[in-house]
């Protein structure tokens, strides 16, 4: 039996789920979500609690067991509290700013790098050198962060460019003068 798959889900206070066949829908504070899950797996909602279940220990059943249980588990949290992250921009002349709801980076192309805000996606820029993308779903805020990182990835040199908060970047040495 997988040990996540297992795990029983607590709804919070506040949030509603409902199961419609092979569909989840979960609404809460932060937003609504809903996901098709596999036609072979079951939730069922028993009180407060979600319980997702396999009918056999099939390969195909034990892998989308646990996934569907995370799956759930990542809407119940995400509507509840929500996603976020936290992105650094570093090197000089580097910034970030809000114009509207758009993102706008400097980061050392000719011109600004404009990233346009997706729905359900809340950028904010507390300090010119850190972006915090937040939202319901964890998928779009990741991937969403991940566009934003992809527009100057951290160099391994100097360590400039857009990386994750508490992200480790490994320095290489630069070239060193030929010895004669």
């Amino acid at each position: 039996m997988s040990r996540i798959g297992r795990l029983p889900i607590a709804i919070p206070v506040g949030v509603d789920v409902t199961i419609d066949g092979s569909t989840v829908t979960v609404k809460g504070p932060k937003g609504t979500l809903s996901r098709q899950i596999h036609p072979n797996i079951t939730v069922s909602r028993e009180e407060n609690v979600l319980r997702v279940t396999r009918p056999n220990d099939a390969q195909q059943n034990r892998a989308l067991h646990g996934l569907t249980r995370s799956l759930v588990a990542n809407m119940v949290a995400g509507v509840s509290q929500g996603f976020r992250k936290e992105l650094e921009v570093s090197g000089v002349g580097y910034r970030a700013q809000q114009q509207g709801k758009d993102l706008v980076l400097n980061v050392g192309y000719s011109h600004q790098v404009i990233v346009k805000a997706v729905e359900g996606i809340t950028i904010e820029v507390p300090g010119p050198n850190r972006v915090v993308i937040s939202g319901a779903d964890k998928q779009q805020v990741g991937q969403f962060a991940a566009e934003v990182r992809e527009k100057r990835p951290p160099e391994p040199y100097k360590g400039k460019g857009i990386k994750y908060a508490g992200e480790i970047i490994r320095r290489k040495e630069g070239k060193t003068g030929k010895g004669k």
